[in-house]
């Protein structure tokens, strides 16, 4: 198959390019390289991903993709998105790369690749607001810029569905973690902080906050195991994570443990847009994916651990 996958020298999408690269397909990923954070860590990324065969577009998606489109996709991935916590990111930031820019790529797909057999759209557990805790029937409440511009993006993608102009789904992930992850996010950050003896921005109240920290190696077989189940999950909205959760405490206190040393915390006010708890509901992923996370968070961040050493201290 051919393979487009948006926002492809990122975290999560550069680990689908190679998980889709391991099975055989044709795999082509967009990128615009913004600097949210250091571009350096994203070329490093694609760096990667040229070696194994993956055909990298340097595009925004709010531009002309026709030349992207030269090519006839199988299927879509679109990862791509403006991540972050609302205080610190302006809304036109998240109305631009998450709203426009989902909205461009729809209007490229149906203009230029009408044949697509699947368009993916990679949506967050943020959507349901403070409280993830839920399946996918529930009323989305979402408190943040990040959650609002999500659920936008992903009912322009379930509208063209509904119109008959695409096939589509939506993927709803919950706290990812594992090599690769953003610098500003938990456990990289975490990981950084200890190895350098650094204090640690902790806010207050996040350490009792309850995530269902999934294994980024668990949410691309995830996304991988809908190849080819286009019919069963058109117009679905499916919860992608894991059903065993862990406290903020719990994920610091594994990581110590790891590297053998005590974090420094700098304590902090509490942070407006943050969630306070996830546990996700994966029924309906175990029955159409056949999806089983398999990865324990302990072993998870030994990898993530690893991975920082290899690539930063090494």
């Amino acid at each position: 198959m051919k393979i487009l996958v948006t926002g492809a020298a990122g975290f999560i999408a550069s680990h689908l390019c190679e998980k889709l690269v391991s099975m055989g397909h044709l795999v082509f990923g967009i990128d615009n390289f913004n600097d949210y954070y250091d571009v350096k860590l994203k070329e490093i990324n694609a760096s990667d991903l040229v070696n194994k065969g993956v055909t990298i577009f340097r595009e925004d998606l709010n531009s002309d993709l026709k030349s992207v489109f030269e090519n006839q996709y199988d299927y879509i991935f679109h990862l791509a998105a403006q991540p972050g916590i609302s205080a610190e990111t302006p809304l036109q930031e998240y109305v631009d790369n998450n709203i426009y820019a989902t909205q461009n790529l729809l209007d490229s797909v149906v203009k230029y690749n009408p044949d697509l057999k699947l368009f993916v759209n990679i949506a967050t557990s943020s959507v349901y607001g403070k409280e993830a805790t839920v399946n996918e029937t529930a009323i989305p409440k979402p408190a943040s810029y990040y959650g609002v511009t999500k659920l936008a993006a992903e009912q322009l993608v379930l509208s063209l569905k509904i119109e008959g102009k695409i096939k589509a789904c939506s993927v709803r992930l919950y706290s990812v973690y594992g090599p690769r992850e953003r610098p500003e996010k938990l456990y990289t950050k975490l990981i950084e902080n200890l190895y350098y003896d650094k204090p640690f921005p902790l806010f207050e109240g996040s350490i009792y906050h309850e995530r269902s920290f999934t294994y980024v190696g668990d949410i691309v077989e995830g996304l991988a195991a809908i190849i080819g189940k286009e019919e069963l999950v058109n117009g679905e909205i499916i919860n992608l994570g894991t059903d065993e959760v862990n406290t903020t405490q719990e994920g610091i206190t594994a990581v110590e443990e790891i590297m053998n040393k005590k974090l420094i915390i700098d304590h902090h006010p509490p942070r407006k847009g943050d969630q306070l708890k996830t546990a996700a509901i994966i029924d309906k992923a175990r029955t159409l994916l056949n999806y089983n996370p398999k990865v324990s968070l302990k072993q998870g961040l030994q990898e993530q651990v690893n991975w920082y050493f290899e690539k930063f201290i090494n």
